[in-house]
């Protein structure tokens, strides 16, 4: 199997718009955890362009294979039933194709070809690259490639994708794609999906097909198992270790804090200080005066710094300096870290494992277990972790994951501070008071909202692969790739949002919003007028709001400090979180996420501050 050489690409633009529509349109089609993104990043190398399918919120990698053709990845499914809006894209990807890249595991033949076969059924011309052949070989498992090319009636090839091997011959065997041998007593392509509408037709349909699969497994499948290599053992012993409740448990305890850790502590914190400090600011840089400096100098020499255009260019909240700021800064090492800790538990074959364990818990809230690394992620970074809410299955779960990471998770930014405050607002009673009121709100909010969303929560449907090794090549591409993507998405509402809190402090409506609040914060909330000014900078950065409150914080109660870490945990999210839920969920569903979060942070608040007055448990 030869290796692939590197593609020759150029990007598209809309200048080809007409000319693509008349391209071959290839789709990769298979299971989960296949390999079809190393297809999908192999044939089309970084120029990818990532967009929602027509009428769904699911993410489809589109790009170019060569001047004439077109690849399009599609959901890992098992079927294709119209029952998730993962396998209803799938379906209309499939059917629109002119060909398909089927690829199935050599590992696990009887599951993956129930598709393969599916799909022939349907009349579409494919061929089959049968990959993972090397985790076959170390499982002593033979796989007689030729007798399953007769049996489907489509080419049939093997490959190892993680070594890029056998995907040049995949990609040479395109013009060899044909229709396959249907179903032995299956209905012609041209009716059989109109047939499939009706449920009894259906069972009927997929009976024959699973009996026809299963067939097909046991004539091309030999199982020639002996002693394995320590390697394989030790992977087969994790493997099953894993499934182990207990052990399960400690070992999500373990990846999860890790996650923490990584992304929570280290990025968001020694690598971001690294980013904005001392790159972007030029604290304790030496000689080095810092970019956002050097651009305000240079803004200066065109614009005076008293007025309005520097304001809005140079200022604190400027265009050219907070969004270069936040976008490289701040917002580069947090997807980057974010998407090398993913793609690890990825390509390890550990992250379905963490999703099975936590799946009884989430269910409470309307969510599955595929929920818990946004969950978690959200204590290193809300803006990443409502990113990371892509992972889940429906829009309705997306929608409860994005609301909870809104308004109930704190962020790093103020867990550093809110920490050093706990002592100030009285240690274990304020910690008790805290984490009890915080939980409280995030099950009432969870439970309306998964009551009150029409449909229902997916069930956690996952396949467990092998664990292994990661490779390197294969983390460090499909990070980069995803990370540029997310840029180029959220670069220009950065700019956008840059550009709204400039002009508000060019013109003091800033200043106008912080005096306007002040009344409304101390009568709800009995806190000082001086307040509103956390507040209102905890909407630009979660950071400000709690690092002002921590500088006003000896001029308060006890009482008063633990209401206003409350507010501020609940309230708004900070700007750079508000514009990726903007842009993640749109304006319609942001705008009442942030609507709601004012609500129920003022309203726990009052709360709080009310029983801490009627039950003075704190100072």
């Amino acid at each position: 199997m030869a290796a692939l050489p590197e593609p020759n690409l150029m990007p598209v633009t809309p200048s080809k718009a007409l000319a693509e529509a008349a391209m071959r349109k290839v789709v990769l089609a298979g299971n989960p955890n296949v390999g079809k993104s190393l297809f999908f990043n192999a044939y089309t190398g970084m120029y990818v362009n990532v967009s929602n399918f027509p009428g769904t919120t699911i993410d489809v990698p589109k790009g170019q294979m060569d001047d004439t053709t077109r690849l399009m990845d599609t959901p890992g499914v098992y079927g294709l039933s119209g029952l998730s809006e993962e396998e209803q894209v799938a379906e209309n990807a499939i059917l629109e194709a002119d060909i398909i890249i089927n690829v199935v595991s050599a590992i696990s033949l009887s599951r993956d070809l129930f598709l393969t076969q599916q799909m022939i059924d349907y009349g579409k011309p494919l061929i089959v690259a049968v990959n993972q052949m090397d985790e076959a070989e170390a499982r002593h498992l033979s796989v007689d490639l030729s007798r399953l090319e007769k049996l489907l009636g489509v080419p049939v090839l093997p490959t190892i994708a993680v070594q890029q091997q056998g995907l040049n011959e995949v990609r040479e065997a395109l013009r060899t794609a044909r229709l396959g041998n249907v179903t032995p007593g299956s209905p012609a392509p041209e009716e059989i999906k109109a047939l499939e509408a009706n449920m009894a037709h259906r069972m009927k349909i997929y009976g024959l097909r699973r009996q026809h699969v299963n067939a097909l497994a046991f004539q091309v499948v030999t199982d020639n198992s002996q002693p394995g290599s320590v390697r394989q053992l030790l992977s087969q012993r994790v493997g099953q270790a894993l499934l182990n409740p207990l052990v399960a448990f400690l070992a999500m305890l373990v990846v999860l804090y890790a996650l923490y850790q990584v992304i929570g502590i280290w990025v968001a914190g020694d690598l971001v200080s690294l980013t904005e400090d001392v790159f972007m600011l030029g604290q304790n840089a030496g000689a080095w005066p810092g970019l956002i400096p050097v651009l305000q100098g240079w803004i200066a020499q065109v614009f005076p710094t008293d007025s309005f255009l520097y304001t809005v260019f140079g200022g604190e909240f400027g265009v050219l300096t907070m969004s270069i700021r936040y976008i490289f800064g701040v917002l580069f090492p947090l997807v980057l870290g974010f998407y090398v800790y993913i793609s690890i538990l990825e390509d390890c074959g550990y992250l379905p494992r963490v999703a099975v364990i936590s799946d009884g818990l989430l269910n409470k809230i309307g969510l599955n277990g595929r929920a818990v690394i946004p969950l978690i992620l959200g204590l290193g970074c809300v803006t990443m972790a409502t990113v990371s809410t892509r992972v889940l299955t429906s829009n309705r779960e997306r929608t409860i994951a994005s609301t909870i990471l809104a308004i109930t998770i704190p962020c790093s930014a103020q867990l550093g501070v809110l920490i050093a405050l706990m002592a100030k607002a009285g240690g274990v009673r304020a910690w008790a008071v805290y984490i009890a009121a915080l939980f409280a709100v995030l099950i009432v909010m969870g439970t309306i909202l998964n009551n009150m969303l029409p449909g229902r929560s997916s069930s956690l449907i996952l396949d467990l692969p092998p664990m292994r090794i990661p490779n390197f090549k294969n983390i460090a591409r499909k990070t980069w790739v995803r990370t540029v993507v997310f840029l180029k998405e959220a670069a220009p509402l950065f700019v956008l949002g840059s550009l709204l809190v400039a002009v508000l402090q060019a013109t003091h409506l800033l200043e106008a919003i912080q005096n306007g609040l002040g009344p409304a914060i101390k009568a709800s909330l009995h806190l000082p007028y001086e307040t509103a000014q956390v507040f209102v900078m905890g909407l630009v950065r979660r950071d400000f709001g709690a690092a002002g409150l921590y500088l006003m914080a000896d001029r308060m109660s006890e009482a008063q400090l633990l209401t206003c870490l409350m507010v501020i945990t609940l309230f708004v999210p900070c700007f750079a979180s508000a514009t990726v839920i903007w842009k993640e969920r749109g304006i319609k569903e942001g705008l009442t996420v942030l609507a709601g979060s004012w609500v129920i942070a003022f309203g726990v608040g009052a709360l709080i501050a009310r029983l801490l007055e009627m039950f003075p448990v704190l100072g």
